[in-house]
């Protein structure tokens, strides 16, 4: 707490403070608290979608086999033009969303062309797909835990610091204030004795 200077003035820039700490601070309990409950959210949904990598991998393994045929153009087709996102607001943070991979449409002789080629395109695809959406899974789970650290910090703020200072501050200011109102009636007292003192020597006279 940094150096409190006892007056009226700064009494009412401390009550003042502890308002807006006192009002500010529900907002960032509650911005945590949905914070955490989007990670346990998100966090979930990336573990089923790396259950269901691991799945389809294991299943590519069951053909993989064919990828020995010589097919041209294959590894072109498995890279992606663009990949569609949009973004979802939780809490005041914006965080990306997968949609989908868009890959450029495939030519290729049907006659020439091994008979597996459409099946595990499509498979691979899917693979190249669900990287990609794990990989945002995982994007978004660091933004939000990013957001998380920093509201944290500012509960502690307020909760451990800001508010106890102020409510600190004003006690010892009304502390100062109340002991100088005191000394201000003794010395009222004193000064009114005096007074009545000397008004009761010069009628003795």
């Amino acid at each position: 707490m940094g150096k409190v200077k006892f007056t009226k003035g700064e009494l009412k820039r401390q009550r003042d403070a502890l308002k807006q700490y006192e009002r500010y601070l529900p907002t960032l309990q509650l911005k945590k608290q949905q914070l955490q409950l989007e990670i346990l959210h998100q966090s979930g949904l990336l573990e089923r979608k790396e259950l269901e990598l691991e799945a389809k991998y294991k299943y590519a393994l069951t053909w993989s086999a064919f990828l020995i045929e010589d097919v041209t153009g294959l590894k072109g087709w498995l890279k992606p033009e663009e990949a569609l996102t949009s973004s979802k607001n939780v809490a005041g943070v914006d965080v990306p969303v997968f949609q989908s991979l868009r890959f450029r449409d495939v030519e290729y002789d049907l006659f020439t062309a091994p008979l597996w080629v459409d099946a595990g395109l499509k498979a691979l695809r899917e693979l190249v797909s669900l990287q990609k959406e794990i990989e945002i899974l995982k994007e978004g789970i660091s933004i939000l835990r990013h957001e998380l650290r920093i509201t944290t910090q500012r509960v502690n703020l307020f909760e451990k610091v800001k508010i106890p200072e102020a409510k600190e501050a004003i006690r010892l200011i009304k502390i100062y204030i109340g002991d100088q109102m005191a000394n201000a009636v003794g010395r009222s007292k004193i000064a009114k004795n005096k007074i009545q003192d000397n008004i009761l020597e010069e009628a003795a006279v």
